[in-house]
């Protein structure tokens, strides 16, 4: 593929015409259809083929309706005649849309069809910082092409890099590195809230949309510096405030006979495949992008990690916490055995059993002989959040699993509880006890009693917002929580309640005074 042209003008006449067409979203939504809509989710293209086939109805291409051209050309992989296209973008034209990089028309007639060449389609998201709506282009798709990823594939926004996007904190800041930007849609993301932000990756290709994705959807004055390169081997010696990242972290055989299997049937591809044993590429960007942070400085970034036999994930991560010596919070939110985790990664890239049955069972059992080899007994996925202490001291060492929903974007929630965790190491429990806290709006009280019980059993204080946590609450914790409005200090409270219990002030605090640590950590309380 030649690079996609950035060409100013051009790429400004290609926004208008997408705006124009109502090429978003929801135009594509209302166009389709729920049935439709949803089926095109699960990457079956048929329901969504016959929605735009009744759009154009049969009428002459010069009639045919943008947003259906639009919809036919780059979500299903459909022909359309150039004079079709033409309508559907009047100022950059089927010309222009060539120059571009984004289709190839057989001819200069108005019947002669037009395919896409790269999958072009409307984005949107809610962030940290609010609604992002863009069109991104990536390489065309499986739904598309009807067989196996290429090895340099560049993805679109997937699952995973919806949901970094939305666990990332969007606070306002100087510099951002997105590292393996891939289509740039975190770079995107950043732009909105940082001064400077510098992509890396070691696909030119992915650099090459990127750039386009940046141009397509930012002003011209939008600072991103794209560099071509391994892991932080672009940026060594430098610092940012925040670094993103959506690594090539899947476990991929690599080494020996099982690497040499799945080399054989599948090849290595450049947006999961690290190159490295294991989950050495997790460890290692874990160790070492402290190098690149500055003081006080965040790393959000996704990964997997062995569950290995006889060693707690807990333990074998959190060394990986030790050694690096940074503020580490890890969230374990997926766990596969290693069957399943050969089937999704095998599928992943568009192999399947029918079409490809020998390759199929080439990798598959190659990636249980690696896995078998470390004893590998399941493999983790989830989110890491790093910080370089503004201190140079470590404070915080969180690893726990919640696998259950969320409420993104997870963003804002993970900075308020880095900010309540910074909060509560710098006041001892006299200084917690002098405080005035709230409860946050979103916690709920669950009352669970006995039939005939005047005094409920087991009382749940419960987040809305967040990991929606629920915390089993004594009688005194939850009356606490109730009573924290601001206008009395926690050691107040504390008093009141001891009296009304019946037992010592001193006793009841050194019973409350740590679960409201834990519930200012986690957002139930704040100042």
């Amino acid at each position: 593929m030649q690079p996609l042209v950035t060409d100013p003008a051009l790429v400004a006449s290609l926004r208008a015409d997408l705006v124009s067409a109502a090429y978003d979203v929801d135009g594509v939504e209302d166009l389709l259809g729920p049935l439709a809509a949803a089926a095109l989710h699960r990457e079956q293209s048929l329901p969504a083929r016959r929605a735009v086939a009744a759009a154009v109805g049969g009428k002459p291409p010069s009639d045919q309706d943008p947003l259906a051209t639009l919809a036919g050309l780059f979500l299903v992989g459909a022909a359309v005649p150039r004079a079709a296209l033409d309508r559907a973008l009047p100022a950059a034209g089927t010309a222009g849309a060539e120059r571009l990089g984004l289709v190839a028309a057989q001819g200069a007639g108005d019947d002669d069809e037009v395919r896409a060449v790269v999958d072009l389609r409307p984005y949107s998201s809610v962030d940290a910082g609010g609604d992002a709506r863009w069109w991104l282009a990536s390489d065309l798709g499986e739904l598309a092409t009807g067989g196996r990823l290429a090895t340099d594939h560049v993805l679109g926004a997937g699952g995973a890099s919806l949901t970094l996007a939305q666990v990332t904190v969007r606070n306002p800041t100087g510099r951002v590195l997105d590292l393996g930007t891939g289509c740039g849609i975190q770079a995107l993301h950043a732009a909105r809230h940082a001064q400077h932000v510098v992509a890396t990756d070691i696909s030119r290709r992915a650099l090459s949309f990127a750039g386009f994705n940046v141009a397509l959807n930012t002003d011209a004055g939008t600072s991103l510096d794209l560099r071509y390169g391994s892991m932080l081997e672009p940026v060594a010696g430098e610092r940012f405030d925040l670094v993103v990242s959506n690594p090539p972290f899947v476990i991929t055989p690599h080494a020996g006979a099982a690497g040499r299997a799945v080399a054989d049937a599948l090849g290595a591809y450049e947006y999961r495949d690290g190159g490295r044993a294991g989950d050495d590429l997790v460890r290692d960007l874990i160790l070492g992008v402290g190098d690149v942070l500055a003081p006080g400085g965040t790393a959000q970034l996704l990964g997997n990690w062995e569950h290995r036999k006889g060693e707690p994930w807990t333990e074998r991560v959190g060394a990986w916490l030790d050694e690096a010596g940074l503020d580490g919070w890890i969230i374990q939110r997926e766990v596969l055995d290693p069957a399943e985790y050969a089937e999704t990664w095998i599928r992943d890239g568009g192999t399947t059993i029918d079409r490809e049955p020998d390759a199929w069972a080439a990798a598959y059992g190659a990636w249980l002989d690696d896995f078998e080899s470390r004893d590998v007994e399941a493999v983790g996925f989830g989110l890491v959040t790093l910080r370089r202490p503004a201190s140079g001291q470590a404070t915080l060492r969180r690893l726990e699993e919640h696998t259950g929903s969320v409420r993104q974007p997870l963003g804002a929630h993970i900075a308020r509880s880095l900010a309540g965790h910074d909060w509560l190491a710098a006041r001892d429990d006299a200084a917690l006890a002098a405080a005035h806290l709230v409860t946050a709006a979103d916690v709920t009280e669950e009352r669970y009693l006995t039939p005939g019980a005047a005094d409920p059993n087991v009382v749940i204080l419960r987040q809305g917002d967040g990991l929606g946590r629920g915390v089993q609450a004594s009688s005194p914790l939850a009356a606490l929580v109730g009573a924290c409005d601001g206008e009395l200090t926690v050691g107040q409270i504390v008093g009141a309640l001891a009296a009304l219990f019946d037992v010592a002030a001193a006793d009841l605090a050194a019973e409350l005074l740590p679960a409201v640590r834990g519930l200012v950590r986690d957002g139930f309380l704040a100042e």
